[in-house]
C-alpha cells in the first residue's frame, strides 16, 4: 500500500467519574485522514485538542472506542508487536539512552531488544553517524553531552531499526536556537535521503514551518483544517502586508517622516488597507486582499511617493498568525 497511515473515522470516549455522576469526554471524534509514505506532516492543535490521544491509537497504545486504522498495513492495537519493529518514536522530553553510557553501547543494547545482529547495529550506527552527523558523539557519556547532541543520538536510536515511520513528538522542546535549525535540517534529510515518514507534533511553530510539508490542524477532538503548510497562510489570510522603503537621506531628496504619515493616511482613506510607519522609516501597509488589490496599492504608492523607493516587498503573515486564526475557528458540531 501507498500510505503510511489510514485512519477512518477514528474516535476516543473516556469516562470519568464515580458511578453516579459519570462523564464522558470525547477526546478524538471521527478523524479521518490519510499520510502517504514518504511525507512529512505535521499533526498539530492546542493542549486537550485530541493530538496525544490520536497518537497513542496510531502506535497501539490506546484501542479506540470506534473507528479503524492501519499504519504501514497493521491495525496498531491488535499488531503492537509487529508494528514497533516498523515505526520510531522520538519524545524531546523522554530518553531512550542510559545516561552513564556512551551512545554506542546503548545502541547495541536497544539493537539486541529489535533482533539486529552486531554487524548490522555497527553497520547502521555508521550510516546514521554520516546521515545526522553525530558519529564523534557516540563514544562520549550522554551526561557529557548538550542537548542539542543528546537529540542527536535519541534521533539515531529512534531510527535504528530503520522504521518506515517516524513519530516525533515535540523534538525541539528546550534546543536553543541553533539546535533546533540544525535539528530541523537532520529531520529533513532523514526524509530525503532514507525516505522516512515523518509525523510530527509541536507546539513551536517554526518545526511546522522548516519540517513539514502539510499540516494537520486539530482542535476540540476533530479536524478542522487539512492543507499543504504553503496554502495554509495563501487560503486562511487574505490579509499581505507590502513594506516600502523610501530614500531617506534629504540630501539624495529622502522622505521625511511627516511626509511618509501623510502618505499612509492618503492610502488608508481607501477601504481595506492599514497603514503605519516603521521605526526604521518604512511605510508598512496591511491589505486586506478582499477589499483592494495588491497591485492597486502598489500602484498608488509609486505615484505618490514622496522620495525614491529604495525597496519594496510583499510579506506573507507569519505562520502563528495562520495558525491561531484557524484555532479560533468555532468547535465542530457533533455528529
Amino acid at each position: 500500500m501507498t500510505e503510511a497511515i489510514v485512519a477512518d473515522g477514528l474516535s476516543r470516549t473516556f469516562v470519568t467519574g464515580p458511578r453516579r455522576r459519570r462523564t464522558t469526554h470525547d477526546a478524538v471524534r471521527k478523524v479521518s485522514f490519510t499520510v502517504e509514505r514518504g511525507e512529512r506532516l505535521a499533526f498539530i492543535g492546542p493542549n486537550g485538542a485530541g493530538k496525544s490521544t490520536s497518537i497513542k491509537m496510531l502506535t497501539g497504545i490506546l484501542h479506540p472506542t470506534d473507528g479503524s486504522a492501519l499504519v504501514l498495513g497493521l491495525e496498531p492495537w491488535t499488531r503492537r508487536r509487529q508494528l514497533a519493529q516498523q515505526i520510531g518514536v522520538l519524545f524531546g522530553q523522554r530518553s531512550q539512552l542510559w545516561t552513564e553510557l556512551a551512545p554506542r553501547a546503548s545502541f547495541r543494547l536497544l539493537g539486541s531488544i529489535f533482533g539486529l545482529s552486531d554487524e548490522r547495529v555497527t553497520a547502521r550506527v555508521g550510516e546514521l553517524g554520516q546521515v545526522l552527523e553525530a558519529s564523534e558523539l557516540f563514544d562520549q557519556p550522554v551526561r557529557t553531552l548538550s542537548l542539542g547532541q543528546r537529540m542527536r543520538c535519541e534521533l539515531t536510536a529512534a531510527m535504528l531499526h530503520e522504521p518506515e515511520l517516524l513519530f516525533l513528538d515535540e523534538p525541539t522542546i528546550g534546543l536553543d536556537l541553533l539546535g533546533k535549525e540544525v535539528f530541523r535540517t537532520l529531520l529533513v534529510r532523514l526524509n530525503a535521503d532514507l525516505g522516512t515518514t515523518v509525523f510530527l507534533t509541536s507546539h513551536d511553530v517554526a518545526d511546522i514551518e522548516h519540517v513539514a510539508e502539510r499540516a494537520i490542524v486539530v482542535n476540540h477532538g476533530s479536524i478542522i483544517y487539512d492543507a499543504p503548510v504553503t496554502a495554509m497562510r495563501r487560503d486562511l489570510l487574505a490579509v499581505k502586508r507590502v513594506e516600502v522603503h523610501f530614500a531617506l537621506d534629504p540630501l539624495d531628496g529622502g522622505a521625511s517622516g511627516s511626509a511618509l504619515d501623510a502618505l499612509g493616511t492618503s492610502i488608508s482613506s481607501g477601504v481595506g488597507v492599514k497603514a503605519t510607519v516603521s521605526e526604521s522609516g518604512a511605510l508598512q501597509l496591511d491589505v486586506d486582499t478582499l477589499l483592494r488589490p495588491i497591485g492597486e496599492v502598489i500602484d498608488t504608492v509609486l505615484r505618490a511617493a514622496p522620495a525614491p523607493v529604495a525597496d519594496l516587498s510583499v510579506v506573507d503573515p507569519p505562520l502563528e498568525q495562520v495558525i491561531g486564526e484557524i484555532y479560533r475557528r468555532p468547535a465542530p458540531e457533533s455528529a
